[in-house]
């Protein structure tokens, strides 16, 4: 019965793990799994968790929330550019984000560690978790939660890893990505989820979905660094600038790129009429910058596009029919933009006092809930912990809870939970 078409997505990209009855004549599947996200606390909770810069540090700074939403602008308009489900790719890139922990990546290397021995911590698969156990909408007859049990098409898209840990690509390194989209005790809702799809290979969705976020943040992550005065576009062209980030980029994102390509890029990037390489501040001065911002998204989605129907032709490019193509000169661009965020603005940050402030505060968090779990954790965790068979479970529990905390939220709970006990 799976093999029947629906709008090119099949009757089998509809199903839910969880069978429902159809709810409304006049929203598809597919707006009901979109509409399931924009509704949820986890959704949310995002306003008030760090992208690059902390939600405290000004009005001006984007956070993850506001960094989701971009990414779903971006994504719904390539979708609708390559015949997607405009609403698959919606809540994918909705969702990518939701499993992100307090004070972002900082926060998720703390959890990575103190969930090393039981196979540790990582956003893309607590995404996951999320949206098949722990965000609240949907109960099995038997009283299981399985999340907002969304559509395999849907689930599918927002899965951005789609292995375990340790069985994802091989990198310069010789050993398997640190990335992986599931844990191992999730492994039944992802083995339905990933049904027919070949192994370890993205549907077109997902690969739209990271696109998406890789433009967004790429191109926003530079423009929160020039308003914030971290970053001047004009000190690439001091002596030796670009190749000191050229190292950069090669230190953080491997050498998938070539120097030479990557020289290339930062010299069609600096002509383009709209390059802003002096930010003023002015009202004149952040339309400028918009502009700019604009322009690259435009650029660098459009060119995809393109390559990508070059490739695979017209008609609706949906799930397995086919693959984004990105054109080596964008990927260059895209790559020396998010090399400005890490040099300018995230490399500096690793060694100041506050990120290792923010990891101690998760970690303290973790042991904290750890040793009183009946006076600390929520209701629904507290539920997790007493069901789990054994530490494992239970650790698991409490990672779940940290990890749902906002950095405002992070920061109170520690106040009172830790910091009162330390008092004399």
């Amino acid at each position: 019965m799976f093999d029947l078409p629906v709008g090119r997505y099949r009757l089998y990209d509809h199903e839910r793990w969880y069978a429902e009855a159809p709810k409304s004549a006049h929203r598809s599947d597919f707006e009901r799994d979109r509409a399931r996200i924009v509704h949820s606390s986890a959704l949310r909770r995002l306003g008030a968790k760090t992208q690059v810069l902390g939600p405290g540090t000004d009005d001006f700074v984007r956070t993850r929330l506001t960094h989701t939403l971009e990414v779903a602008q971006v994504g719904r308009e390539l979708a609708y550019n390559l015949g997607c489900d405009p609403d698959v790719v919606d809540a994918a890139c909705l969702s990518h984000d939701l499993g992100h922990p307090p004070f972002g990546h900082n926060g998720e290397n703390a959890l990575h560690e103190v969930a090393a021995d039981i196979g540790g911590f990582e956003g893309n698969a607590q995404t996951l978790r999320l949206l098949t156990r722990l965000e609240p909408k949907t109960f099995t007859r038997d009283g299981r939660a399985v999340g907002l049990n969304l559509t395999r098409a849907s689930l599918d898209a927002s899965t951005k890893y789609p292995w375990f840990a340790g069985e994802g690509p091989v990198g310069e390194s010789g050993e398997p990505t640190r990335k992986f989209g599931a844990y191992a005790d999730d492994a039944e809702v992802f083995a339905w989820m990933r049904g027919e799809s070949p192994p370890g290979r993205r549907c077109i969705e997902a690969q739209v979905m990271d696109l998406a976020d890789d433009i967004s943040y790429s191109v926003h992550d530079v423009e929160d660094a020039v308003v914030n005065g971290r970053h001047d576009l004009a000190q690439l062209r001091q002596e030796g600038m670009r190749e000191r980030l050229i190292d950069q980029i090669h230190a953080w994102y491997g050498r998938a790129t070539s120097a030479d390509d990557l020289y290339a890029a930062i010299e069609s990037l600096s002509a383009m009429p709209y390059w802003v390489e002096t930010f003023d501040g002015t009202r004149r001065g952040l339309a400028r910058l918009k502009d700019m911002t604009s322009q690259l998204i435009g650029r660098f989605a459009v060119a995809a596009a393109r390559a990508t129907r070059a490739t695979f032709g017209q008609g609706n490019l949906v799930r397995y029919d086919a693959d984004v193509v990105v054109p080596d000169q964008v990927l260059a661009e895209i790559t020396v933009l998010k090399g400005i965020a890490a040099m300018f603005v995230m490399a500096p940050r690793e060694d100041e006092p506050l990120y290792g402030r923010q990891r101690q505060i998760v970690t303290d968090l973790v042991q904290e809930c750890s040793s009183r779990p009946e006076a600390t954790l929520e209701p629904p965790f507290l539920a997790d912990y007493r069901e789990a068979d054994d530490d494992a479970g239970r650790l698991r529990a409490v990672v779940d809870q940290v990890a749902s905390l906002t950095d405002v939220s992070a920061l109170e709970w520690h106040a009172r939970l830790c910091e009162s006990n330390s008092r004399p």
